[in-house]
């Protein structure tokens, strides 16, 4: 959905619920549909946030060797790398 969409169904879900005076439309009651709109909003925003901050976890592990080369990793091993704000370049 992305935090866009997630802002968006929260303002309109606030609208409807706050911003709206006849809330009475034939089966259908507008301050419910606000509510609901809100907190599926809230979920996705909050779903968002927490798929954006694991996508971001990169880590690779290299083991230098006594003659200063790296041995590759084997099939079975778990590569880690840990990314610093040293390691960046702009």
């Amino acid at each position: 959905m992305g935090i866009g969409g997630s802002i968006l169904l929260i303002v309109v879900g606030a609208i409807m619920t706050f911003g709206l005076d006849d809330t009475d439309l034939g089966p259908f009651n507008l301050d419910t549909i606000g509510w609901i709109f809100q907190l599926a909003g809230l979920v996705g925003l909050l779903l968002t946030l927490y798929f954006w901050n694991s996508r971001r976890r990169t880590v690779v592990r290299q083991v230098p060797t006594a003659g200063g080369t790296a041995i590759p990793p084997t099939v079975d091993e778990v590569v880690e790398r840990r990314r610093t704000y040293e390691d960046r370049t702009y």
